[in-house]
């Protein structure tokens, strides 16, 4: 009789954590299995059953294990799994080994590094490898967690640090230590270390005058271009400070500037006007760059860019510990590149629940009857980007464009290859003159939405 957990453990097959060898004199596939799994994120290697599943087991002696033992020695840096011999009945066994995602990444096996892709083992390449090492020194030794020099918390803003512990507390993320004193609720937020504050607090609660002299990369760029590309913008912005006021800037920018969608509600047919894009996924947004971009380059940022047909948000900085930007949308452990700037925006409520910042920006475009955002990683810099399901004509760019106005762009999109003045005439399907029409697309030229190719009879109108 095979044992139920033993039943339960194969019923899965084989996958990115578990593996099957039908008996120990494979364990040298076994050991780079072993090398692959470190790598990534742990995982069951049984001996005793075939590809199929059929725990046929093996006798298994002192010998037998030692020779797996010894195999296993020869992954670097030591790996040490558990080992566990389950009987299966006839005497024979099958033999569990488990390991757990290592902790000094990357692991090499006879001179070479795997890595678990599907249930399948590749060799890494040597750019994967220093990412890893990076990635584990950047565990203990990280830019956010080492002392700000020259700084104390008199150089921070205190009231900032109140409403932040206090809001935490409120909401059972921080215990209530009864203290008003600036160190200490730093020392509580796990910013404050060993008498001295750490970059993380400055990035987070920084005085923005000094912030905008002395950390050149706590920047934010905002611009709203006209058309679909930088050619040529609408309103261009650079905010300097802590990310508190940061986050307070490009919200205030994105009310100011995002386009306006009307729907009409199914129950009353009112029409409600509602930014193209919802708040909270971009808020969402926001706060992942924030908490994951690189703060080691002083050139580096947070920018935003609002076009006609998509607003993109771009944080410094690659993606990390494997991740790619379709695991992004699925069930991932949140491994945050800045986790003390990470926590304080946990603790203040902008980020609801670790692990879910993307899943929840899908879900909230999802509700709103918009596409998912795309994610892009390239070139040293991960953006987020936002699409409409379809045009939808701006209802304010500099001030509110009319209802005609806006009808009048969406004729335009629907015929790209321009429309003479009389046709727009035509199509118009609410009460206007010649003359208000030629004022609106005079209007709609200067705002830099539309323009005339030709001239007289022959002109044709088309959005820019």
């Amino acid at each position: 009789m095979i044992p139920e957990r033993i039943v339960r453990l194969i019923a899965g097959g084989e996958s990115e954590t578990m593996e099957f060898k039908k008996t120990t004199g494979e364990r040298r596939e076994a050991a780079k299995t072993a090398c692959a799994m470190l790598n990534h994120r742990g995982g069951t290697i049984i001996f005793g059953v075939t590809p199929d599943g059929d725990a046929t087991g093996q006798h298994i002696g002192e010998r037998t294990i030692e020779g797996v033992s010894a195999e296993f020695q020869r992954i670097d840096p030591p790996a040490f799994p558990s080992v566990e011999r389950v009987h299966v009945g006839d005497e024979r066994e099958v033999l569990v080994v488990r390991v757990s995602r290592g902790d000094m990444a990357p692991y090499r096996y006879r001179d070479d590094a795997y890595r678990r892709v599907g249930n399948t083992n590749q060799r890494m390449s040597r750019h994967d490898e220093n990412q890893m090492f990076m990635e584990r020194a950047h565990a203990e030794r990280r830019w956010e967690n080492q002392p700000a020099t020259g700084w104390t918390a008199k150089d921070l803003d205190i009231a900032e640090i109140r409403r932040t512990v206090i809001e935490a507390i409120r909401s059972g993320r921080l215990d209530d230590a009864a203290t008003s004193d600036p160190e200490d609720m730093l020392r509580g937020l796990g910013l404050f270390k060993d008498g001295e504050l750490l970059r993380a607090a400055v990035v987070l609660f920084g005085n923005n005058r000094r912030v905008e002299s002395e950390l050149t990369q706590c920047l934010l760029r905002v611009a709203r271009f006209s058309g679909i590309d930088r050619s040529e913008f609408l309103d261009n912005r650079q905010f300097r400070g802590n990310a508190f006021t940061l986050l307070a800037h490009a919200e205030r920018f994105l009310r100011d500037h995002l386009p306006i969608a009307g729907r009409i509600t199914s129950d009353s047919f009112t029409r409600i006007d509602e930014p193209l894009y919802p708040l909270a996924a971009l808020r969402e947004a926001l706060a992942n760059a924030i908490c994951h971009r690189d703060y080691t380059s002083g050139g580096g940022s947070i920018s935003i860019g609002i076009y006609d047909d998509r607003l993109e948000i771009t944080s410094i900085g690659s993606l990390h510990f494997g991740l790619t930007p379709e695991m992004l949308f699925l069930a991932h452990e949140s491994r945050p590149w800045n986790p003390l700037i990470a926590g304080v925006f946990y603790r203040r409520g902008i980020i609801e629940q670790w692990g879910r910042g993307t899943i929840k920006m899908a879900e909230l475009m999802s509700d709103a009857g918009l596409p998912r955002p795309e994610i892009e990683d390239i070139c040293g810099s991960v953006t987020v980007r936002f699409r409409p399901s379809h045009y939808v004509p701006p209802l304010r760019v500099g001030h509110n464009l009319t209802e005609r106005q806006r009808n009048i762009l969406a004729i335009l999109h629907n015929n790209p290859n321009g429309i003479a003045f009389r046709h727009i005439l035509t199509y118009l399907d609410m009460p206007h003159t010649e003359q208000q029409v030629r004022y609106d697309l005079d209007m709609l030229r200067k705002l830099g939405l539309a323009t005339a190719r030709g001239r007289g009879r022959g002109a044709r109108w088309e959005r820019l």
